[in-house]
């Protein structure tokens, strides 16, 4: 059910572009762990990068910005369990492991479930020196995890130096999953688990009649394609809430091609040729009827302006345009060009939108470059219709 992935630079799989479904940003956390003598298995989901401070020291031993259970002298191997933020369709794995270059595991192993109802588990307070007590056996045990299905086989883990200790799987599993169990193989260090993938909802438990964020990672919306992602992916556009800082939301290098001197037309809209843009798949194919794009923290690098497009694909239609990097398709304006201020959310519906039926990508141009923290499309979803392949990218 999984192929591992060469952690080139040159060469990142495709599902990187998905959101991370069990950041800690989007409510993921860690219920069960074996050991954390040296540093606790919450650090697995931080949202930020590992660091490495070489006079960092606890009473325990040396500080590491990950999860690391001490050298294992009894019989077993050293897990833990996941519980994802965002439930949904899981198309690849980063088990990273940088800064352990002598105490990494050598081998790894993941598997998966969809709870009905979360456990009752949780881990609490700074766990630097624990290991799980007879309770928390005894409770974990009730989850038979040992016997989930299997993403990842045991596997062979790189060491953490910087070319090499991103070690990618790609997942083929076709159902949801809500919860991971980690396995090292049998015991070490790992700094980051990064669980990409598509959030799925139960659309039949919502009103037809209520408008939902149809983009919303947490409704199925995925990042398909890009034209830079300099400082920020795209894929942060459709995270929850509003952004806590630049570096959770959109945002490309400045354009080369911008003229020396710059000019506006009557709205003040400068008049431009070059321009960025990222592509989206919604959740659920659907009538659009409200907009959001919110610059908050972009106060000195917000686009001038933006425009936004849409169109209907099949699922053939969506392979193609992916292979052709998006060079090709049948876009509509949905949203003219807008003047965009910063540190700001935006909204536009009624007159602003190009009538039109329902659709099922999008596409954001912004004019020249520079940060968007969210975006949001506010609508009523359509009839089931056909499965979009929301288990391919």
């Amino acid at each position: 059910m999984a192929e591992r992935k060469a952690a080139a630079r040159t060469a990142e799989p495709d599902f990187l572009q998905c959101n991370d479904l069990a950041c800690e940003a989007v409510g993921g956390k860690v219920i069960f762990a074996t050991d954390e003598w040296f540093a606790p298995a919450a650090n697995l989901l931080k949202r930020e990068p590992p660091q490495f401070v070489s006079s960092a020291f606890t009473e325990f031993g040396k500080w590491m910005d990950g999860w690391e259970t001490r050298r294992k002298r009894i019989p077993g191997h050293d897990w833990c369990v996941v519980q994802l933020g965002v439930g949904g369709l899981i198309l690849g794995l980063d088990v990273d492991t940088s800064f352990f270059t002598g105490n990494h595991p050598p081998r790894v192993s993941v598997q998966a479930a969809c709870l009905d109802a979360p456990p009752s588990l949780s881990l609490e307070g700074d766990r630097t020196g624990m290991a799980a007590s007879d309770s928390q056996l005894a409770a974990v045990a009730k989850l038979c995890s040992e016997s989930w299905a299997e993403l990842v086989p045991v596997s062979e883990l790189q060491p953490g130096y910087s070319d090499c200790c991103h070690n990618y799987f790609q997942v083929s599993f076709p159902h949801r999953v809500t919860h991971l169990r980690l396995n090292m193989h049998p015991d070490g260090g790992i700094s980051r688990l990064r669980v990409y993938g598509v959030g799925q909802r139960d659309w039949a438990s919502g009103s037809a009649h209520q408008d939902v964020d149809l983009l919303a990672l947490t409704n199925g919306g995925v990042c398909l394609g890009y034209s830079d992602a300099h400082f920020g992916h795209p894929r942060n556009m459709i995270g929850l809430g509003r952004a806590v800082n630049m570096a959770d939301g959109w945002e490309t290098a400045r354009r080369l091609d911008r003229p020396r001197e710059l000019k506006v037309d009557g709205r003040g809209i400068l008049q431009l040729s070059g321009s960025e843009w990222a592509v989206f798949r919604l959740g659920r194919p659907g009538l659009i009827s409200r907009i959001e794009v919110d610059t908050l923290h972009f106060k000195g690098n917000f686009p001038d302006s933006c425009r936004i497009e849409a169109c209907t694909l099949t699922p053939e239609e969506e392979a193609r345009c992916i292979r052709n990097r998006w060079t090709s398709g049948k876009w509509r304006l949905l949203l003219p060009p807008q003047k965009l201020s910063p540190h700001r959310s935006h909204q536009f519906g009624g007159a602003e939108l190009a009538a039109g039926g329902a659709v099922s990508h999008v596409r954001l141009v912004i004019a020249p470059d520079g940060g968007v923290s969210r975006l949001r499309l506010w609508g009523r979803p359509g009839p089931t219709g056909r499965p979009t392949p929301a288990a391919k990218l």
